[in-house]
């Protein structure tokens, strides 16, 4: 297959956000006492599985409020899942670049699926405006991949912002929804609550936006140096 340019060699991980250095510290800690069985198709499984949950617990929080309080115990345990597949198997040596990238992402992707359409089908979102954050949240995934796949550089956070702490801001609504129901502010029709998860959809629709921009002029102007050298080569020789 013919490409336009050098691919990377190595794909770097980068994450920068105010929980980073904490929870590094608390994977490594837990990464040298998970047990052997414990195995990183295993923790990428715990996830999926939870991540139903989470979106279950949405759907039917409206005959049964408690279950909310049950999504935010399966947020930990999504968390435990998804961020302890790659550390675990970095730590034991074990990594399998190609398909653990592939099936972690794969997975992290039908999360979103699964939590913000659960979101969608409960009393508190329209689901509409669930789709149009999955949306942005698609869209910021794209971006992160396509980075990764033309400079080697594997963002896992934007703007400070990263998977958890996207989780920790759904712990925080859900508390709110559990505090105050579906008894908030309404607008046209849009209450509260749709009022911000859209605000979360736009702020990943906005910096997808951006980000392309920025990195596609930064891109462009790489290319154009490596073409100009390419040319200025051609007429040395």
């Amino acid at each position: 297959m013919n490409v336009s340019r050098d691919e990377p060699d190595e794909i770097e991980r980068i994450q920068h956000t105010l929980v980073t250095r904490a929870e590094r510290a608390a994977l490594d800690w837990l990464c040298t006492r998970l047990p052997r069985w414990v195995t990183p198709d295993k923790l990428t499984l715990l996830a999926i599985l939870a991540a139903v949950g989470i979106g279950l617990c949405y759907v039917f929080a409206e005959s049964e409020p408690a279950l909310l309080w049950v999504a935010i115990g399966l947020f930990v345990v999504h968390w435990f899942g998804d961020s302890l597949d790659g550390s675990i198997a970095r730590h034991r040596s074990i990594e399998r670049p190609n398909y653990g990238f592939f099936i972690d992402h794969s997975s992290d992707m039908l999360a979103g699926l699964l939590i913000l359409g659960g979101l969608g089908l409960s009393p508190f979102v329209k689901l509409e405006i669930a789709l149009l954050t999955l949306a942005g949240y698609y869209l910021v995934s794209i971006h992160t991949f396509l980075l990764a796949k033309v400079t080697g550089e594997f963002h896992l956070s934007h703007g400070g912002l990263g998977p958890t702490e996207i989780r920790i801001a759904f712990i925080l609504v859900t508390i709110c929804m559990i505090v105050f129901g579906t008894d908030v502010p309404q607008w046209r029709g849009f209450s509260l609550w749709d009022g911000i998860v859209a605000a979360c959809g736009a702020l990943m629709i906005a910096i997808y936006v951006t980000l392309t921009i920025a990195i596609g002029t930064r891109l462009s102007g790489e290319d154009k140096a490596r073409l100009a050298k390419k040319r200025a080569d051609q007429e040395t020789r």
